[in-house]
C-alpha cells in the first residue's frame, strides 16, 4: 500500500494563506484522483477539493474562489493553496488518494490547520 505524506499545515491569522502538499512517492503509476478533505472538531469529515489525473477539479461550493487545487502527475503530488483563511477553516486536513474509480481510497495521516487571531 502506497504511503501518503502531507505537509504544510500550521497556524495562521484570519485573512492569511497556507499551502498544503501531499505526495505518494512509493506508488508506481499515476493516481486517478487526489485531493483534500477536512474535519473540524465535532464535525464530520467533508470534501475540500479533488483533482483527477486529467485536471478535472471538484470543489466544495463554500470554498470556491478561496482555495485552489493543483497536481503534478509525474510526482503523484497534489497541492492546496488556501487564501483568505477564516476561523471556520480550522480543521485537520486529510490528503485523499485513489488509484482508480473502484479502488479503496488511501488517506494521509492529516495535517492541522489553525486559523486564529
Amino acid at each position: 500500500q502506497a504511503q501518503v505524506v502531507e505537509s504544510g499545515g500550521g497556524l495562521v491569522q484570519p485573512g492569511g494563506s497556507l499551502r498544503l502538499s501531499c505526495s505518494a512517492p512509493g506508488y508506481a503509476g499515476t493516481l486517478e484522483t487526489m485531493g483534500w478533505y477536512r474535519q473540524a472538531p465535532g464535525r464530520q469529515r467533508e470534501l475540500v477539493a479533488t483533482i483527477s489525473n486529467h485536471d478535472t477539479t471538484n470543489y466544495a461550493d463554500s470554498l470556491k474562489g478561496r482555495f485552489s487545487i493543483g497536481r503534478e502527475n509525474a510526482k503523484n503530488t497534489v497541492y492546496l493553496q488556501m487564501d483568505s483563511l477564516q476561523l471556520e477553516d480550522t480543521a485537520v486536513y486529510y490528503c485523499y488518494t485513489r488509484r482508480h474509480r473502484f479502488a479503496v481510497p488511501i488517506w494521509g495521516q492529516g495535517t492541522q490547520v489553525t486559523v486564529s487571531v
